[in-house]
């Protein structure tokens, strides 16, 4: 039906095809199809809400404006937790070689000063 809305569902369960809920949801089901739709439903509390929620939806057109910006508002989520973890890892790799450098550095200077001082 809708790729966007596709889209969202597309991890979303594992025990039924998304493809499907989205026929049960436009009535393009037959019965039996339908019947195992609600079957499912019944079974998973969350699942049977969550296409409440979208039955109430009159219009494909809100549908689908309601779906773009979730998408919208994914992506730009999405983007922006992979700038601040891209950023984080820019900002703490110096101190990490830094800190490196003078613990081997230290450790080092131990050695030199616990072979000199074994030495006398």
């Amino acid at each position: 039906m809708n790729n966007n809305l596709l889209n969202i569902l597309s991890n979303s369960n594992k025990d039924i095809d998304n493809q499907k809920l989205m026929d049960y949801l436009s009535g393009q089901l037959p019965e039996k199809e339908k019947q195992e739709v609600e079957q499912w439903m019944a079974e998973n509390d969350f699942s049977d809400e969550a296409m409440e929620g979208l039955q109430q939806f009159k219009k494909p057109r809100d549908l689908q404006t309601y779906v773009d910006a979730l998408h919208k508002d994914l992506n730009k989520h999405l983007q922006e937790k992979k700038k601040r973890r891209e950023k984080r890892k820019i900002k703490e790799s110096p101190w990490i070689y830094l800190t490196l450098f003078i613990l081997l550095l230290l450790v080092v200077l131990a050695y030199v000063v616990i072979k000199k001082l074994g030495g006398q």
